[in-house]
């Protein structure tokens, strides 16, 4: 369980009334809202001069001390990598590092050069015994979870400097989202429960602190919903957590707790509709750039018993309202007083989706569609999306490719290759550690292990400032 006492939630609700403004974010989505403007008009993709500023990519290979994993990447001259924290290698613990890393987030430790990295793991597969014990586990049939690692970067040396498990028997935690109090909301993908073979009931939210020296009890958060969770993005102005669902027909909600910054004790979840328009299909016929008024509709039972079999049994009660259906909701942040959240499949292509929300405190506010790909060639829309220093993007591009590779956008919507690699294992969780000097990102691998591709964590850094990101 995850509390905020007192003084330090009156000093978050301080520091988001600040952090609400500034444009950071809005100047960076501009780059996908300008692309896909020129693509409408019928230009062309175009690439950044120079690629951005940084040059030809050159190969890079890095050993991992503790796993002896081997990792070649193609970063830009000036440009070095680390690669920590392979799955199956050993945690503080003992325990094995799980596989399938997923999304991420870092935060600052008060020390110069030291960051703490919450990471979700996306392993699903069957029930089955976990193959090693845990201080607190929700689930004993279950291996998911995340894991926290203590990282340094200090006269251009990195170090894994610790690796414990943080949240033990959950299942796919692919992605969730940091909130400003210093935690990590792991999300579960998948509705599964007793009926299918689980000792617990699944797809709920978890709480996980970034600074706690120990596993995280593991309390369900159920007042937030049983549904294929996406991502969570906490608005720091209102203490509103917004919520994202990865099914093809798929709800944007928003949990309004009872006490901000303190989830379990409760709250009231809503689904968003669009003003005017009864169950609005969001996923076809929308133009970049036109907003619409929203409205939210109350969820009467967050925690239906008929999730597992109907893993729609949350979305149906806010459609039976009139609430507004997505295409695949997959990652999403808060910035500058808004919500952005990535749609996977949306658009009339299919391609993809990102859409701005922008809360008018807790009444209601505008949903704009700021970006829509027309074509997999010009930019297929990534599974998670990073705002750098700048005010670029960096986009974890990967699905269906052959060669995964992490790309830029720049606030002229040119697109250039940061970072590449010849394998398969497609990029996640990508996140700038709080002073922008090291991006950090997972190459996922896969949900039960593999030794050819296992999932695995970067630390990227050089010189962020000779170029647009």
């Amino acid at each position: 369980m995850v509390t905020l006492q007192g003084s330090n939630r009156r000093r978050f609700l301080r520091r988001g009334a600040v952090a609400a403004g500034g444009g950071f974010a809005a100047a960076a989505v501009e780059g996908l809202a300008v692309r896909g403007a020129r693509a409408e008009d019928g230009r062309g993709a175009r690439t950044a001069p120079g690629n951005g500023g940084y040059g030809p990519l050159r190969e890079l290979t890095r050993l991992d001390p503790a796993s002896g994993f081997s990792q070649t990447l193609r970063l830009p001259e000036g440009f070095d990598f680390a690669v920590f924290s392979v799955a199956g290698s050993p945690l503080s613990d003992g325990a094995a590092t799980p596989p399938a890393h997923g999304g991420m987030a870092c935060f600052p430790t008060g020390r110069r050069g030291e960051w703490r990295l919450v990471r979700g793991h996306g392993a699903a597969g069957v029930p089955d015994a976990a193959p090693e014990d845990a201080k607190h586990r929700y689930d004993a049939l279950a291996s998911g979870g995340t894991t926290t690692l203590d990282v340094s970067l200090k006269d251009g040396v990195f170090a894994l400097d610790g690796a414990r498990r943080s949240l033990s028997g959950t299942v796919a935690n692919r992605s969730g989202g940091p909130t400003p109090w210093g935690s990590w909301l792991a999300c579960e993908e998948s509705t599964a429960g007793t009926a299918a073979g689980w000792e617990a009931p699944h797809g709920y939210v978890f709480e996980v602190a970034a600074d706690a020296a120990e596993e995280s009890e593991p309390l369900p958060l159920t007042a937030m919903g049983r549904f294929v969770h996406g991502g969570a993005a906490v608005d720091p102005r209102t203490g509103a957590v917004y919520l994202t669902e990865d099914q093809d027909s798929a709800g944007l909600y928003r949990f309004l707790p009872d006490a901000p910054g303190r989830l379990a004790e409760g709250g009231r979840l809503q689904m968003l509709k669009i003003a005017g328009e009864w169950h609005a299909d969001a996923r076809t016929g929308r133009r970049a750039g036109r907003s619409a008024y929203v409205e939210w509709v109350d969820i009467d039972d967050p925690d239906p018993a008929g999730a597992e079999a109907d893993p729609y049994a949350v979305a149906a009660q806010g459609w039976a309202a009139g609430a507004a259906v997505f295409g695949r909701l997959q990652g999403c942040f808060a910035a500058d007083g808004a919500v952005y959240a990535a749609s996977a499949s949306g658009g009339d292509e299919g391609e993809g989706q990102l859409w701005e929300l922008r809360p008018r405190g807790l009444r209601g506010g505008t949903l704009t569609l700021v970006f829509e790909s027309p074509d997999a060639s010009l930019l297929p829309f990534p599974d998670g999306i990073a705002v750098s220093p700048a005010g670029g993007l960096v986009l974890c591009e990967g699905t269906g490719r052959e060669a995964p590779v992490l790309r830029g956008v720049t606030r002229d919507g040119d697109v250039l290759d940061l970072a590449g690699h010849d394998g398969t294992a497609v990029w996640r969780g990508a996140v700038f550690s709080p002073d922008g000097a090291v991006l950090f990102a997972n190459l996922r691998g896969g949900a039960r292990g593999d030794r050819a591709e296992p999932g695995r964590t970067l630390a990227i850094w050089g010189p962020w400032d000779q170029g647009v990101l």
